[in-house]
This record gives structure tokens, C-alpha cells and sequence, in this order.
């Protein structure tokens, strides 16, 4: 997620017009509205987000384990095992950010893992000073995946060497363990809350408000869609709400070549959500789609469902062709990203405009995109 994120939104002009041949849903002429929504929330929780999070857990102790003992002893072991477990964490948080429900968001979990471009300057003064708190928002920027990218891909052209003999390099190491043990313990906590309490809570609260568990899980996915996966990713470094490309404000900066492999992780995550698949695509229950599919929800007399999955056909056929750096991708032909970016585009009015109004769900979320 970018610092910029919510400017550039309000500066956007790009605008989608609804098409209004939309059948089925909510307060229309659909069948009475008897689908399980329990059902799809235990789902949701045992079957997709509890998983993810285990998942995650397991990847961020890695992390840290491997910073603490780079920190300790730093070689090019070492070295090569803390990258390889940053990647692997990192690309595991692609699959959860979307879940920014409960006690993620009462952490503000996205928002302490992956702001990006981070401050170099702001981690540079915390290392140098000792003195900081990562828990205050103006620290989002100096903290995550994004500051461990710097910390560890672009703080020298050789890293190892840095970590041995620079000036600083025992407070740098410092900093680095702060870090992986901050990423750790946020999503050790997020784990926990939702194994204790916090799943019974989400999966009884099934009514149709807007503060119920559906409502809230569909405004959260809608939103990282739109705001973090389509702008994040892709959007912002196109200069779509900018009107010049900023290929400093990609994901993972530093080290370069993650970008297109990210964006896919994260799309196949979506998809798979929607389709109601279990995480890690083990097993599948109650969804989206099928909610979508028991409304008998139409567009221009195709069922949605289909029609959503056909643009996410379109979005990995377009996404696949890019650079696997988009700032390499940018200097090259921004045009491929400006394509992938219209793709994802079209998915956001297909979630928030015809699918929130399928489920009679209001955006919960300032807007400004105009869709």
C-alpha cells in the first residue's frame, strides 16, 4: 500500500459507467434471499482465513528466526536464507491483506506490514537514533516488508559487507531484528484473537447490516481489490491518478523483480476467495459466486459470476505478459501496464457496483473513483 494512496484516489478522474441491465439481486426481481450466510462465514473463517493466517505465522517466525540470527552473525549464509524468508513472508501476506476484519483491523495490520515506498530517510533516523515508535501512524512508512526490501536489497550493492564492517552496522542489524520481530509478533496476535474468540464472534454475526460479518468481508475484499491490489500494484506506478509514471512507488523497490509475481499472487487470491476455494485451494464451500449465482444475478443476460470470471481471465492473460519488474516494465512499455490496469478496472464495477448492489451491501469506504 502507498503513503499516496488515498491522494491519489481523490485525484482520480477514471470513471466507470454502470451498465444497467442488471437482473436478480436484492430488491429486485430475485428469488427470496434464503442463501447461508452463516454457512459461507464458517467457511470463510475455517476453511480460508484461519489457514492463511497459520500460514503466515509460520512464515513471519521464519523471518524472524533467520533476521535474528543474520543480525548476530552476518554471512552470506545467512544473507541468502533471510532474503529467501522475506520473500517467502512476504509473498504468503499477499494471500491474507485482504482479510482487514477484526483484529487485523484493529492492528491496522496492512497498514504496519506493507506501506510502501518506504521512508529511507525515516528508517536511516531510526537506526541512527535509537529512539522511535513504531506503533504511531507517522512510523507506517519506516517499518514492514517494504523497510526490510531497503534494509536488505538496496542499503548497499553488497549487503553482507555492509552488515560486517559499516560504521553502523550493529545498529542497522538492531533495526532489522526490530523489524522482523514487529512483523512477527502483529501477525502471531492476529492469529491468536482469531482462534480464541474472535471466530465465533465473526461466523454468529450473520445478519445483513452494515456492521454484520458479511457486509464488513465483502466492503474489506471490494476494498483491497480496488485500493490496494488495482491502485497499489498497478495503478499508482502507471501514473494513472498521477498522469506521469512513478516507478519508485512499486511493491518491493529494492529488490526489482517480484512485482509481476506478487500481482498474480494476489489476483489468485481474490479469484480464489471469490469462487469460495479453501486456502491453498484445498476444498471449497459456500461464496461469492454462489451467492451471486442463487440471486440469479445477470448482466447483459450473462450470469456475473461468469462475467467476473472472464475478466479474471483477461487480468492473468495481461498481468502474465509484464516484466516481472514494473519499473523495468514502465521504462519499457507502460502501455502493458496501463492495459492490465483497465482490466482490473473493470472487476472493481463488477464488485462494487453490481455485486454490493446484488447483496443490498453499501460501500462502507470513502470513494472517489466514480464507479
Amino acid at each position: 500500500m502507498h503513503r499516496f494512496l488515498l491522494l491519489f484516489a481523490l485525484l482520480t478522474a477514471l470513471a466507470a459507467c454502470q451498465d444497467d441491465d442488471i437482473t436478480g439481486g436484492n430488491g429486485t426481481t430475485d428469488p427470496a434471499d434464503n442463501f447461508d450466510r452463516r454457512a459461507m462465514l464458517a467457511h470463510w473463517a475455517d476453511d480460508v482465513i484461519v489457514p492463511g493466517y497459520e500460514d503466515l505465522a509460520e512464515r513471519t517466525l521464519a523471518l524472524r528466526t533467520a533476521a535474528t540470527a543474520f543480525a548476530d552473525a552476518p554471512d552470506a549464509e545467512g544473507y541468502a536464507q533471510l532474503t529467501d524468508a522475506w520473500e517467502t513472508a512476504y509473498r504468503t501476506f499477499q494471500r491474507v491483506s485482504m482479510f482487514e476484519i477484526g483484529p487485523a483491523e484493529t492492528l491496522r495490520f496492512t497498514n504496519q506490514l506493507n506501506v510502501y515506498p518506504t521512508d529511507v530517510e525515516e528508517v536511516t533516523g531510526n537506526v541512527l537514533s535509537g529512539s522511535y515508535n513504531l506503533d504511531l501512524p507517522s512510523q507506517v512508512d519506516a517499518q514492514g516488508f517494504p523497510a526490510l526490501d531497503y534494509l536488505l536489497h538496496g542499503i548497499a550493492d553488497d549487503p553482507v559487507d555492509f552488515y560486517q564492517n559499516h560504521e553502523y552496522a550493529a545498529e542497522y542489524g538492531a533495526y532489522l531484528t526490530v523489524l522482523a520481530t514487529r512483523i512477527d509478533e502483529l501477525t502471531q496476535s492476529v492469529l491468536t484473537e482469531w482462534t480464541e474468540d474472535y471466530r465465533d464472534r465473526y461466523v454468529e454475526n450473520s445478519g445483513n447490516s452494515a456492521t454484520a460479518s458479511v457486509d464488513k468481508t465483502v466492503n474489506d475484499f471490494v476494498f483491497y481489490y480496488e485500493k490496494h491490489l488495482r491502485a497499489g500494484k498497478v495503478g499508482i506506478p502507471a501514473g494513472v491518478f498521477s498522469g506521469n509514471a512513478l516507478p519508485n512507488t512499486v511493491e518491493a523497490r529494492y529488490r526489482g523483480d517480484l512485482n509481476r509475481a506478487f500481482l498474480l499472487e494476489a489476483v489468485d487470491a481474490v479469484r480464489g476467495f471469490f469462487r469460495g476455494n479453501g486456502y491453498g485451494d484445498t476444498g471449497s464451500g459456500p461464496s461469492m459466486e454462489d451467492y451471486l449465482r442463487y440471486l440469479e444475478v445477470e448482466k447483459n443476460g450473462t450470469p456475473l459470476a461468469e462475467v467476473i470470471e472472464a475478466q479474471f481471465e483477461d487480468i492473468v492473460t495481461l498481468a502474465n505478459k509484464l516484466d516481472d519488474s514494473f519499473a523495468a516494465q514502465i521504462e519499457s512499455d507502460n502501455n502493458q501496464l496501463l492495459e492490465t490496469y483497465d482490466a482490473l478496472q473493470r472487476n472493481v464495477v463488477y464488485f462494487k457496483v453490481d455485486m454490493l448492489q446484488a447483496f443490498n451491501v453499501n460501500v462502507d469506504y470513502v470513494d472517489a473513483d466514480g464507479d
